[in-house]
């Protein structure tokens, strides 16, 4: 006689939120497939039964992914189905006969001609413990099963999840880089249409060299935006495939700092923002130069882009016994709350604007962060608050 005890509901607690992840993976009303409908094959294989079904237990229905069965239906009531009640359970549900179970005899399944008698039900569960629906196998004939059975039914119910969670990572991957394609067109589109204007501008006012000086200005500029968006592009391309090789070599920080230093002196002058590098240790590390230079550029790029005329922008090197920590304190528009969930996202849109009109791609922070973390490093950020300024820190191991 079977063990089985009905629930007094077949709804779980987390019900809203299973739900929602059922809906993330997008495999509601979709045909059946032959990677799943084989599970299920050999789910009655193993148990030698004429039925296997891959559920999932929607708000008011069942539907069927695979349904292995005479019966022809891609989805029937919650209410009578006997997954709704597997998905209750953190094992496999197992009835051995469904007329010892009081509260099934009436069930519809039960009842009609050659009526369901034995089911076992392994849960599909999420990794957050979510129970979305079942890979099941059932028989017109009450039978006993073992516990090697069992184990493997849960097995393959693994497997199914496996598949999905497969599926959703490949689908935010493409989503990802369609989203990135699209931002990088949109990105490029304006630097590329300040060079054309700037040059048929010149051709215009040929005669006049200050207007020239000007344009000509602005056309390096934004042919310089346009190499900057494709080279973060290229790294985070190497970097995602794996293809990105840090060329070790001893380095003194101090060094690449003051040629970071070098670089942005001109555009921090025409903010009349001043550059001040303060340390007093010893700077030498094992790392990859020009991508340690990559990301200081970022980060000061970000503190003069992103701070008013006027200000002054810190970089503090420190060291600890098992490692260097740089800072980049700047006086400028500071991190919102939400501004410091997204940090280091790609594409995170923060609070603050560029007080110059500059460019900005979203990618910066992101980019240091894979690079730093090469490194076997950190980065992280403080703010007190929005307009009281934000440092950046920088963490690379000795």
């Amino acid at each position: 006689m079977s063990s089985f005890q009905f629930p007094t509901s077949i709804f779980p607690e987390n019900e809203n939120e299973r739900l929602l992840k059922l809906h993330t993976y997008d495999i509601l009303d979709t045909p059946s497939e032959n990677t799943f409908d084989k599970i299920a094959i050999l789910a009655a294989q193993i148990f030698n039964t004429p039925i296997a079904q891959v559920t999932f237990v929607d708000q008011e229905r069942v539907f069927f992914k695979t349904n292995i069965s005479p019966l022809k239906a891609t989805e029937i009531d919650r209410k009578d189905s006997f997954c709704s009640v597997a998905i209750l359970r953190e094992e496999v549900t197992l009835i051995e006969n469904m007329l010892d179970v009081p509260e099934l005899v009436n069930n519809p399944f039960v009842t009609m001609e050659n009526g369901v008698r034995f089911y076992a039900g392994a849960p599909l569960k999420t990794i957050e413990g979510h129970q979305l629906g079942t890979l099941c196998v059932l028989d017109t004939q009450p039978r006993a099963v073992t516990p090697e059975q069992l184990k493997m039914l849960e097995t393959l119910s693994s497997i199914v999840m496996d598949e999905l969670e497969l599926r959703l990572a490949s689908r935010k991957a493409i989503r990802t880089q369609n989203d990135m394609m699209n931002r990088i067109v949109h990105d490029l589109k304006n630097p590329n249409t300040a060079i054309a204007l700037s040059a048929e501008l010149i051709k215009r006012k040929a005669n006049d060299p200050k207007i020239v000086a000007d344009f000509a200005h602005r056309i390096t500029q934004s042919a310089n935006n346009v190499l900057t968006s494709l080279n973060n592009l290229l790294d985070i391309s190497q970097v995602e495939s794996g293809g990105l090789e840090l060329k070790l070599e001893e380095v003194k920080i101090l060094d690449v700092l003051h040629i970071v230093k070098r670089n942005f002196d001109l555009l921090a002058s025409n903010k009349k923002q001043n550059i001040i590098v303060r340390c007093k240790c010893d700077t030498s590390i094992l790392a990859d130069a020009r991508r340690m230079q990559e990301a200081f550029e970022n980060l000061l790029s970000n503190a003069l882009k992103y701070s008013e005329r006027g200000t002054d922008i810190y970089i503090n090197v420190s060291a600890k016994e098992n490692g260097l920590t740089i800072e980049f304190k700047d006086e400028g528009q500071g991190l919102t709350a939400a501004d410091m969930e997204k940090l280091f996202m790609k594409f995170a849109r923060l609070s603050a604007v560029p007080t110059g009109k500059e460019h900005s791609n979203g990618l910066g922070l992101s980019i240091v962060k894979m690079l730093i973390e090469l490194h076997k490093g950190k980065v992280w950020a403080n703010s007190d608050g929005k307009n009281k300024g934000s440092s950046f820190f920088i963490f690379i191991p000795f």
